[in-house]
């Protein structure tokens, strides 16, 4: 960050955010008491070209299931058809109840059928429990009929039989959508930056520094070991390599600009007084801010169990008769959430020497092997992240944790 980014960011902690109300949400079993002769159910297989409609239709004889084309409105006129023939033999359709799985379709299929008056859930697909067999059946209509038994146990308010998503507004997955093209664009600028330096080790040139402005200029200076300038097809090769670098290192600020640009202008709206209060916390960025505060801390999650699961970074224990082991972190939850955190930890080690995490973390790893450290470190970024999470929803700063001075 540079010396710029550091006063945009210092003139906008001036100003203290708004604190915000912790909200309690338990998506594990349905809360609204369930009328099966009353209500239709419908569960969708979402695919690339087609889609499988399984229901359960109050005065039907028989479950129907269609195969019908990836398209919402056919879905929605399937529903009223399935209303319709309800009605006719002599039931009474009081509750619509759609839901399908989390995956690649995202949520506008959602957002889309309840602005149509349907209500729907997002199911967690890891939630669902499938058969263990080595060589079960699978297919689209037999994913309906197991969906179908997940969602009716869900709706009788039968805890764990399977857990549903909150499905977000269309804003708050928009506001994801910088952090994690950042997060590519970093990566993408580390490869080319890799392959660069690759390119060169091959011809025998090492230590070149490509951060230089001039690093275009000198290629054509560069000399292998022989004394040889680079061949033309290798030059070249850097070359276009290096114009890609600088468009990503370009993208890159252009991003982080905007952010702060966005944070200036409405600090008051949507998650932006969230991200400047974790921001104030010193070793925490903005671009750590962001992601925590997009990814994981706006969710309305119960309590801090549930914000240590959503990250993945809970134990997975194998208990079984007299046998106790433990088979490390879950890695169930969000992996750009996790790896933040640890990298977080790291940080707030070197930045917060007296908070009460890092007393706690130096007297459990003090005098043990090196080895202990990286173990204790999850430890310490799941400890981390609950009390940053109580912190932006109930304003209680960590023990110990020092602040940005107010400019």
């Amino acid at each position: 960050m540079g010396a710029a980014t550091r006063g945009e960011l210092s003139s906008l902690l001036q100003k203290e955010p708004m604190e915000l109300a912790m909200k309690c949400n338990d998506l594990s079993r349905s809360l609204v008491a369930f009328d099966q002769n009353s209500t239709l159910v419908a569960v969708v297989e979402l695919s690339l070209n087609s889609w499988v409609v399984a229901g359960v239709v109050p005065g039907l004889g028989r479950d129907p299931v269609k195969k019908q084309s990836a398209d919402c409105n056919a879905l929605l006129k399937l529903l009223h058809r399935w209303r319709d023939e309800a009605i006719k033999a002599g039931g009474e359709i009081k509750r619509m109840v759609v839901a399908f799985e989390a995956g690649r379709d995202g949520f506008w299929l959602a957002r889309w059928l309840r602005d149509q008056g349907i209500e729907v859930y997002v199911i967690h697909p890891t939630s669902v429990a499938v058969s263990r067999e080595p060589r079960r059946a699978k297919s689209d209509r037999l994913d309906t009929q197991m969906l179908k038994r997940a969602v009716l146990g869900w709706l009788r308010g039968e805890p764990k039989h399977c857990s549903m998503v909150e499905i977000p507004t269309l804003a708050q997955e928009d506001a994801k959508r910088p952090n994690r093209e950042h997060e590519h664009l970093v990566g993408e600028r580390t490869r080319i930056v890799n392959r660069m330096k690759a390119t060169m080790a091959r011809h025998g040139i090492r230590g070149f520094k490509l951060n230089l402005r001039k690093a275009r200029k000198q290629f054509a200076e560069l000399r292998m070991p022989e004394g040889e300038p680079l061949p033309p097809n290798t030059l070249a090769e850097l070359e276009r390599d290096l114009a890609r670098l600088q468009q990503v290192r370009d993208q890159i600020n252009t991003i982080e600009k905007q952010r702060l640009k966005r944070l200036r202008q409405a600090p008051q709206e949507g998650p932006h007084p969230m991200i400047l209060l974790l921001a104030k916390v010193l070793g925490v960025g903005i671009e750590t801010a962001d992601m925590l505060v997009n990814e994981a801390l706006w969710r309305n999650l119960r309590d801090d169990r549930a914000i240590g699961r959503y990250a993945g970074m809970t134990g997975s224990p194998d208990e079984s008769g007299s046998k106790r082991r433990e088979k490390g972190l879950a890695r169930a939850g969000n992996a750009r959430v996790r790896r933040g955190m640890v990298q977080l930890a790291w940080r707030w080690l070197m930045f917060q020497k007296e908070s009460a995490l890092t007393k706690w973390f130096r007297a459990r790893t003090a005098g043990g092997p090196r080895d202990v450290r990286k173990t204790m470190i999850v430890a310490l970024a799941r400890k981390l992240l609950i009390a940053l999470w109580r912190y932006v929803t109930t304003g209680e700063v960590p023990a110990g944790a020092k602040l940005r001075p107010a400019v």
